[in-house]
């Protein structure tokens, strides 16, 4: 065997599911075509619940000095912001960072640990069997060769072969409407630097990249049937902001531009036996609120862990298929709320009529962080394990809470999840044997400030994401046997 894993696609996406099981000891490689990353950036932002997958990982003070912090997030350009700052989470704000410097990071981080990356090589094909996966691989200087693997997982974007090659189908509908975007320089930027401005004549948004770069993006109503390979111009830009702004802002200088669809696909299976689908490779929706890259990289973290375990012998029979089963629904509300939001990017009098309404509901406290929740993707819930004892935590995400030690001394719960293991938090007042396990953790603490779903719970399994596997009252009669059961279902792959 080569390789443990095989990655296709050396994007952040595929390194950070590549950095997952090289921090569980898996040998892992990632394939990527392009010999040199691509200097543009699609994505711009990482939301809350993508930086606390960072943070559990240690990784996070990586990445914040690169960005810049902002505290709210947008729903298809109406007025209204989305507060993020009012979340349950220490990392309550959208991280301003181009999509290149995220993937920069992560391919570092993954050489660090001991990750293989191949840049310039193309997967051809693969296959597999009961016992292995191929992978026929031609490198840069031409040769070709075949690498044998436990595992294959296509993170190689919307065209994927991997997915082609497994035969898994990519269900939804082509683009009906497309948009253009350009990294420019502004002679004339808007005051604040920032812009989003829907008007009759069509939508602009304008985020500064750096001080002499700006992202500009334009939805407009007479450019929206324009094919997606033909090329953006700047005096196509300039045109519409014109219309639009009433001003071209001084446009000029494009580095990039881009013509994009609201074309919405979702593969059938995240699965089909050794091989696996993450990011756009499994989905692919109009790029309305940022959260494509965010949702890959979620997926990416939900499936390392798990193979992981399934590779190094410590995974039920069951966990592997739990990817699909958790991970999919994710992406058909991810799909539901990029159309939605592509619906109110209507520029005719009722469709800014419903925007204004739309905009003036998101006012209510309520109703914002409701939507802020499925945006940052804090709100995401994994159904309960139905063969554990029922408990409101069961699937629940927990944020990084603050601990108190049994030797009075604080510590973030996020840092026990640094190795990438389960912690089993005792949440008892006195310390019991302190176990380890190449498996879990065994953590004794309480809250620093009371939680309202934790009254009662005695032990709780965290898993390596942060999602609690199950939770027991002190008041459970079978104690602890449904704690030892909890462990073995969960952490024994005899289960």
């Amino acid at each position: 065997m080569d390789y443990q894993t095989v990655i296709i696609g050396g994007g952040p996406v595929g390194f950070m599911l590549a950095s997952e099981l090289a921090l569980a000891g898996v040998k892992t490689c990632v394939i990527e075509r392009l010999e040199q990353p691509v200097p543009h950036s699609r994505a711009l932002t990482l939301h809350p619940r993508t930086l606390e997958l960072l943070e559990m990982r240690g990784l996070l003070n990586r990445f914040a000095p690169q960005g810049k912090k902002i505290s709210s997030g947008h729903f298809s350009m109406l007025d209204t912001r989305l507060d993020f700052s009012g979340l349950d989470t220490s990392t309550n704000y959208t991280l301003l960072l181009p999509q290149a410097m995220t993937g920069q990071l992560l391919e570092e981080y993954a050489r660090g640990l001991g990750v293989d990356i191949f840049r310039g090589a193309e997967a051809l094909a693969v296959t597999q069997n009961g016992e292995m996966a191929k992978t026929i691989v031609r490198e840069h200087d031409g040769t070709v060769r075949t690498l044998r693997s436990l595992f294959v997982a296509g993170a190689d974007g919307a065209g994927s072969i991997v997915r082609k090659q497994a035969g898994i189908e990519f269900i939804g509908t082509d683009s009906t409407v497309t948009a253009a975007l350009g990294d420019v320089k502004l002679l004339s930027p808007p005051a604040s630097g920032v812009l989003s401005l829907c008007t009759k004549q069509g939508g602009a948004m304008i985020v500064p990249l750096s001080p002499k770069l700006y992202r500009v993006v334009v939805v407009s109503p007479y450019r929206a049937q324009t094919p997606k390979d033909v090329p953006v111009t700047e005096e196509e830009l300039k045109a519409d902001l014109m219309r639009i702004c009433g001003t071209d802002f001084g446009l000029t200088d494009s580095v990039w531009t881009s013509r994009f669809g609201n074309a919405a696909r979702q593969a059938k299976q995240y699965r089909n036996g050794r091989v696996f689908l993450a990011g756009d490779a499994a989905h692919i929706h109009f790029p309305a609120g940022g959260q494509g890259l965010n949702v890959g990289l979620q997926d990416a973290m939900n499936l390392g862990w798990k193979l992981a375990a399934d590779i190094n012998g410590s995974a039920p029979p069951w966990l592997l298929d739990s990817y699909h089963a958790e991970r999919h629904p994710v992406a058909e509300d991810l799909l539901s709320n990029t159309e939605v939001q592509t619906r109110l990017l209507d520029f005719t009098p009722a469709g800014l009529h419903l925007r204004s309404m739309m905009s003036n509901i998101l006012a209510f406290p309520e109703v914002n962080q409701y939507i802020a929740g499925q945006i940052s993707a804090l709100d995401v819930y994994y159904k309960a394990d139905q063969k554990m004892p029922a408990h409101v935590l069961n699937g629940t995400r927990l944020s990084n809470v603050e601990l108190v030690l049994p030797d009075g001394k604080s510590e973030q719960l996020y840092n026990f999840l640094r190795s990438g293991k389960y912690v089993l938090l005792s949440l008892r007042q006195e310390a019991g044997h302190e176990s380890r396990s190449d498996v879990f953790q065994t953590v004794f603490a309480s809250f620093a400030e009371p939680r309202e779903q934790w009254c009662g719970v005695h032990t709780a399994l965290i898993r390596p994401d942060g999602h609690v596997a199950w939770a027991v009252d002190a008041s459970d009669p079978d104690l602890s046997a449904v704690i030892q059961a909890g462990i073995s279902r969960w952490c024994s792959a005899g289960c």
